[in-house]
């Protein structure tokens, strides 16, 4: 590796089976343009831990969900702290990184997000709904969700899951950012294919939903996709908010947008190590 140049470990999935995605694609396409500016290897998450000392930064990319790795990955942000290691996204992040405990803060905030509750004493503050929505709380990439009528949720077991009201919603938004700086927007036309994707004009009232959840997080460096649902009454609710490996769906964009979406994350990192 050069000396004068920064040395990244790329942490990254290549073989997760993504369901409707190809997540190697899109890292192969971020590396082959991350190399012009910096010293790159990769590595899958379960061998960061162990490598991380010899770089100047760790980038966590497509690493699929922690859930089956979730020790491991503990051990990787503890180790990131002890040895004071850079790691982008930043580990303080407050939305999908710490779990799903944001999705009760911004109810009980009043946020414009699907309404959550993690106890039976929240229940009756959800609108009724034919079906809810309960998934773990530490969960990702839809493993664990399931749908339930409301006389069931009684007899749940509340420690470690949130209950939402199954949304009836017109279509699915996506919003990308790099640090603060909107990227682009994709949507999925048919609410029951969530993968199949367009470009998507945001308006002005979009980008404004957008950034409250991004200057909510307080991450001044990193990736974020901030996914939403648009109501039958064309509110949008917030649904997830992806900061700590989020699939950009780069595929889905012209390559205008790719290239500047690659660009800004190379300045991005540059600032970063400097910060």
């Amino acid at each position: 590796m050069s000396a004068d140049r920064p040395h990244l470990l790329y942490v990254t999935d290549l073989a997760y089976p993504a369901r409707g995605r190809r997540y190697c694609d899109e890292d192969i396409h971020l590396t082959a343009r991350l190399r012009a500016d910096f010293d790159l290897a990769l590595c899958h998450p379960l061998d960061a831990a162990a490598l991380m000392e010899d770089f100047d930064a760790v980038v966590v990319r497509n690493s699929g969900p922690v859930l089956g790795y979730r020790k491991e990955y503990e051990a990787f942000r503890e180790r990131a702290l002890v040895l004071g290691t850079r790691v982008y996204n930043p580990l303080h992040g407050r939305g999908d990184m710490a779990g799903k405990q944001y999705l009760l803060d911004l109810t009980a905030s009043g946020h414009p997000v699907i309404p959550t509750a993690d106890r039976p004493e929240g229940l009756p503050l959800l609108p009724d709904a034919p079906e809810y929505a309960v998934k773990p709380k530490v969960g990702a990439d839809s493993i664990g969700l399931r749908f339930v009528p409301r006389e069931d949720l009684a007899g749940l077991t509340y420690d470690d899951v949130l209950v939402q009201p199954r949304i009836d919603f017109r279509y699915e938004v996506s919003f990308y950012f790099v640090d603060d700086l909107f990227q682009y927007a994709l949507y999925a036309p048919d609410p029951r294919q969530r993968w199949v994707l367009e470009p998507y004009e945001p308006t002005g009232a979009d980008l404004r939903f957008a950034r409250r959840f991004v200057d909510w997080n307080t991450l001044d460096h990193g990736i974020q996709r901030v996914d939403a649902c648009r109501t039958p009454e064309g509110e949008l609710l917030l649904v997830e908010l992806e900061d700590l490996n989020p699939y950009l769906s780069l595929d889905r964009v012209p390559e205008p947008v790719r290239e500047r979406f690659a660009d800004t994350l190379v300045r991005s990192l540059h600032t970063f190590l400097t910060a």
